[in-house]
């Protein structure tokens, strides 16, 4: 695993290329984002029935996961340690409010405590030390002090129990190559008060299968399939967890 993870996404370059290679048309990414919109609209809607939430994105970058939920929120709040990806989400003309954070210290503090509040943390943990995972974690306890104040929604975009795990030994060496388990996403939000209540996976394939063109049509009916049935999530290669804040003992 890296450790430079932050200081990679300073670089105006990468920022480019995670736009416009990661998430460029008929991409892998760029179909499980499209699942992922559609899921966490329903989520919204149905869980904020008195009073729509403000959005918390921990480790926002380019603003993809705030895109996803224009207009289904009240308000939302960027957070990132990288200028050049926050420089990014404001030339795409995002609705929030950015801020930049340092990468060490104090946690920082949410910018607002009005709730409720969703916060949402998208592909970060996979890459990063346990440290930082533990910041980003302890965050999203600030901003959801008790089991009333929303919802967390955090991503693991590389599910150790998916097809994927099959490329392991293939690519032990390569530094980008994690795999995070169910158990644990579980331990580390259950360390920090929250408990899961709802997963969902978006994609059965890796996502090798879609730069085949002629297996790509099918890696998408079978995944479009995967990210209706919340039972897939347990093999599904993206996965992304609803948690809640414990009671209190």
């Amino acid at each position: 695993m890296r450790t430079d993870y932050a200081e990679i996404f300073q670089s105006n370059a990468a920022v480019d290329k995670y736009e416009q290679v990661v998430y460029a048309p008929q991409t892998y990414s760029t179909a499980v984002s499209a699942r992922q919109r559609a899921y966490l609209r329903s989520l919204v809607r149905r869980s904020f029935t008195e009073r729509r939430p403000v959005q918390h994105d921990f480790a926002c970058g380019t603003g993809r996961a705030i895109r996803l939920l224009h207009g289904v929120v009240r308000a939302a709040h960027g957070y990132d340690v990288s200028a050049a990806m926050l420089a990014k989400a404001r030339d795409t003309g995002i609705f929030a409010k950015l801020h930049e954070i340092p990468g060490s210290g104090p946690l920082p503090e949410p910018a607002t405590t009005e709730g409720p509040a969703l916060v949402t943390i998208f592909r970060l943990l996979l890459n990063v030390t346990p440290e930082v995972r533990d910041r980003a974690i302890g965050f999203a306890a600030k901003a959801l002090p008790n089991p009333n104040s929303g919802l967390l929604v955090v991503e693991n975009h590389g599910n150790r129990a998916s097809l994927r795990h099959l490329r392991h030994r293939r690519h032990s060496a390569n530094e980008w190559f994690a795999e995070l388990g169910h158990e644990e996403i579980e331990e580390l939000l259950h360390r920090h008060g929250f408990e899961i209540v709802e997963r969902r996976g978006f994609a059965i394939c890796p996502a090798g299968a879609y730069n085949r063109n002629w297996l790509r049509p099918v890696a998408r009916r079978m995944d479009n399939l995967a990210a209706r049935s919340e039972r897939l999530a347990n093999v599904a290669t993206d996965v992304l967890y609803v948690a809640r804040r414990l009671p209190t003992p």
